[in-house]
């Protein structure tokens, strides 16, 4: 016997969850700002900013587990849908940072603290940008034509390019087993303090041109806040105090 009031609608897997996607996005929307506003507080604990009684996770896995859940869920929705390009440029990302970025880096034990937060927001994200480009996103005959899914992929490009230079130029300055900080030069570093960040928020704001939806602004929005400070940080502690040329560099 069927006991849903009459006129219901039962939705299936592939439909739209309105609510779930405005939830998620205002969630990350004024969690970024909160985040914001808790890192001119105090910084991120992890990095050369982490505590020596902190219980952490090597390095390696640390950027697997907290990443890889980014990539997986919008991989495991993909499979049942037909949408691919801005989704796969979401997921090209994450496939970088599970399988290439985290198995290549050379930085310090990331406390689990960390790793368990951003697997949580990295789950969450993952869904929200998926589930809405699936099975939210509503697309005219000539999307593929339109100038800000040009314009949005091509900066999406480049700043996913400048970002993995700069990891480039981070990991050569350690020899493996290293986990001592020296300031960086080369690249986009000679302008930028944060120029892996500067890469990253620059990948992440062409994606929202591209998607023009508020998952994709709200995505960037909460990165802006989250590694803005970040870069700051960096930009204002240096390893060495006399090394000053660090200091003249552009704030990203």
């Amino acid at each position: 016997m069927n006991l849903r009031p009459s006129g219901s609608v039962q939705k299936g897997f592939h439909d739209c969850r309105d609510a779930a996607v405005s939830g998620l996005s205002w969630t990350l929307i004024v969690g970024g700002g909160l985040y914001l506003w808790r890192q001119t507080r105090t910084g991120a604990r992890y990095g050369r900013y982490v505590e020596a009684n902190s219980r952490c996770c090597p390095a390696r896995l640390a950027w697997f587990l907290q990443e890889f859940p980014a990539f997986l869920l919008p991989l495991l929705l993909l499979l049942l849908g037909q949408r691919l390009l801005l989704l796969a440029s979401f997921m090209l990302h994450y496939f970088h940072r599970s399988f290439i970025y985290a198995f290549l880096t050379r930085g310090r034990p990331v406390p689990l603290f960390i790793v368990l937060c951003s697997a949580i927001f990295c789950s969450l994200n993952g869904f929200l940008q998926a589930h809405y480009l699936l099975h939210c996103r509503r697309l005219e005959d000539t999307w593929l034509t339109d100038a800000h899914l040009a314009a949005g992929l091509l900066v999406f490009v480049v700043g996913m390019t400048i970002n993995i230079h700069s990891d480039h130029i981070l990991r050569s300055l350690r020899k493996p087993g290293e986990t001592v900080y020296r300031i960086p030069h080369g690249g986009l570093f000679e302008l930028v303090s944060g120029a892996n960040f500067f890469g990253e928020i620059v990948q992440w704001c062409g994606f929202a041109v591209a998607a023009g939806s508020l998952p994709a602004f709200a995505f960037f929005f909460f990165t802006v806040c989250s590694i803005g400070p970040r870069a700051y940080q960096h930009h204002r502690y240096p390893q060495n105090p006399s090394q000053h040329q660090h200091r003249f560099r552009i704030i990203q």
